[in-house]
């Protein structure tokens, strides 16, 4: 990682990879009180690279910030300036982004009092999350012993670091066991959301996908949920349990990072004939192509960099 040749906007500055450091007292680090994003860039098929919804994961991070009770010290317009520059500076047309605010060094406890607010922006090439194979031909997951957090015992509407230790003993527990995901069931036994995606199931042409109740709002989720909509699919948003999600004709995760991937198997149970199903390409299509550029109707989620 030491030798990475990208710089990172840390506070204000871009600085070399390996000198972005921080103190071993940081607070973040011990109690986990910190907000970030997931954002990507894309090139076009012009050429021409461009920011998938900034403006609306730069609104998320404000907000997570706020439910966090941190105070970012910068405006959203500098947060913005500064991840067009730290691509155009590391040469990037296209990048997985991840900007996040923390509490740095100062008093140790649980309060933070007056300890700095730091804000760092990483950019660096990332290709599939759950791998090219799994965009192609679906992954296996599995339903974890761990429940997603219960709405009052975390903050589910931000994306707040410390909430994400959840997600990272869900996904060791079902990797070791050699599955590529895992799916969380909420504090009532309702299917929840993956490691770090939403998910939807297709029965009978229709697709569902569990309320906002209790998960995250995730940015692709509402992008998948307009272009279903724009091709006329029914779209409900309702809890199911995991013998419907067994029974579904299709199912798939997405998120920034996992864009829209397939699931063709949950717990040994092959989804539908086991292989992604006509719906799920049909959107996993569109996507692709509004990501770059290639459909103009949705091209105003694009926020084209100043090359």
């Amino acid at each position: 990682m030491a030798d990475k040749p990208y710089k990172i906007w840390f506070d204000g500055d871009f600085v070399p990879w390996n000198e972005a450091k921080v103190h071993v007292l940081t607070h973040t680090l011990h109690y986990g009180l910190g907000v970030f994003e997931g954002i990507r860039a894309y090139e076009c098929y012009d050429g021409r690279p461009a920011v998938f919804r900034l403006t609306d994961h730069i609104n998320r991070l404000f907000s997570s910030a706020q439910i966090a009770h941190i105070k970012i010290p910068f405006t959203k317009e500098e947060i913005k300036k500064a991840i067009f520059n730290l691509l155009i500076i590391n040469n990037l047309k296209e990048a997985y982004i991840r900007p996040i605010v923390f509490i740095g060094e100062g008093v140790m406890g649980i309060h933070p009092r007056d300890n700095p607010i730091r804000v760092a922006i990483a950019a660096y090439p990332w290709g599939a999350y759950l791998g090219e194979e799994g965009v192609t031909k679906g992954i296996r997951a599995k339903i974890s012993s761990f429940n997603r957090m219960h709405v009052n015992t975390f903050m589910t509407k931000a994306k707040i670091c410390g909430n994400y230790v959840n997600s990272v003993m869900a996904k060791l527990e079902v990797t070791s066991l050699g599955f590529d995901e895992a799916i969380l069931l909420d504090t009532e036994g309702y299917i929840s959301e993956g490691s770090g995606e939403n998910i939807f199931i297709v029965k009978d042409g229709v697709l569902k996908t569990p309320p906002l109740t209790s998960i995250l709002e995730g940015i692709t989720r509402n992008t998948t949920i307009e272009l279903a909509t724009d091709e006329g699919i029914p779209v409900i948003h309702e809890r199911f349990t995991r013998d419907e999600l067994y029974i579904a004709n299709e199912a798939f995760l997405t998120g920034t990072a996992a864009e829209i991937t397939p699931i063709r198997e949950v717990d040994g149970r092959p989804i539908g004939d086991g292989k992604p199903g006509e719906i799920t390409r049909k959107l996993q299509e569109r996507f692709f192509e509004v990501v770059r550029g290639k459909d103009k109707k949705f091209v105003k989620w694009l926020e084209f960099i100043p090359w």
